[in-house]
């Protein structure tokens, strides 16, 4: 690394993440600073890194012009939404890619399961003592299509492969890989028409911001099953609402736009709509795995070398 991208402070935004990294490596510094007081140990002149606290960074972003020679900023979260706009082109971002992978794909692979197989009717027919035996679709045979192949939809897609389904993937482009053909988003109409269930990962951008749109969504045949584990605003949360409100698609969603849904939403109450609270990545998992992340990115630091996971390049360019 050029000085210009040197980076030998670090905050992080509680002590017992700064306590499991201990002993950083020799040349970094570590410091305390949650973004919503004062930093403990340092002066924001002398900070170069930032690591973002892993639940509501998006309302802390502001705070990061407050570091006049910020270098990099490191999420806790494979979504960075927000941030590239916060500190500009020239500071890096670095996303937590890969650590929250497994569990986000468990929890896929477990709303489509849930909803498909009656689970979220069986608790609520528990509450009343009902027994309701009825005929549930299986996953297997089903026709999957994925919108997302990063490091969560490649394991989304691995754990699907044992439930027999016939999987189709989108991604940015068409293109081919080890796993076969990959198809560009711009066929994402005339894939839904054939879709049981889509199951949406894709990161949130600029060009994937309401990707899965009414005319998606209208493409979709009866009964199919939207399942959302990537960010909110990927999907027309209107559009979607409408379509399960009048009972012809059906929704298992992490995320939704915006968070927290609104405790008057009608999504609340709709039989057909099975809700979680942004718990994805949220998970025994998490921690060991993104300990075992910042370790290695401080290792980095240390030894002059480009950090893992940049999305936003700054310096590192």
């Amino acid at each position: 690394m050029t000085n210009d991208s040197q980076i030998s402070t670090v905050t992080f935004p509680d002590r017992e993440l700064l306590a499991a990294l201990e002993p950083l490596p020799v040349g970094v510094r570590g410091a305390v600073w949650d973004l919503r007081s004062a930093p403990i140990g340092v002066d924001l002149d002398d900070v170069d890194a930032v690591v973002l606290p892993y639940i509501n960074a998006s309302e802390v972003l502001g705070e990061l012009g407050r570091v006049p020679h910020l270098k990099l900023v490191q999420t806790q979260s494979t979504g960075y939404d927000g941030v590239r706009e916060a500190v500009g082109e020239t500071v890096a971002v670095a996303s937590a890619s890969g650590v929250h992978a497994a569990a986000t794909a468990e929890l896929a692979i477990g709303l489509i399961l849930a909803s498909l197989r009656g689970i979220d009717a069986a608790v609520r027919d528990q509450q009343e003592g009902a027994w309701r035996p009825q005929r549930h679709l299986s996953l297997a045979d089903r026709k999957i299509l994925l919108v997302g192949v990063g490091g969560i939809g490649k394991e989304i897609a691995r754990r699907l492969q044992p439930f027999e389904v016939e999987l189709t993937r989108v991604g940015s482009s068409a293109r081919d890989d080890a796993d076969g053909h990959i198809h560009g988003a711009q066929e994402l109409v005339a894939l839904a028409a054939t879709a049981d269930v889509m199951v949406v990962i894709t990161p949130l951008t600029g060009q994937t911001h309401h990707m899965i749109n009414t005319h998606v969504l209208a493409a979709l045949p009866a009964g199919a099953l939207v399942v959302n584990v990537a960010r909110g605003a990927v999907v027309d949360s209107d559009a979607l609402t409408a379509e399960v409100l009048k009972g012809r698609l059906k929704c298992a969603i992490d995320v939704f736009d915006p968070e927290p849904i609104p405790a008057d939403h009608p999504l609340w109450t709709a039989e057909n709509a099975l809700i979680t609270p942004h718990i994805g990545g949220n998970t025994s998992a998490f921690y060991p795995r993104v300990v075992k992340l910042l370790k290695k990115q401080m290792e980095a630091f240390a030894r002059g070398k480009v950090p893992d996971n940049l999305v936003q390049r700054g310096p590192f360019a």
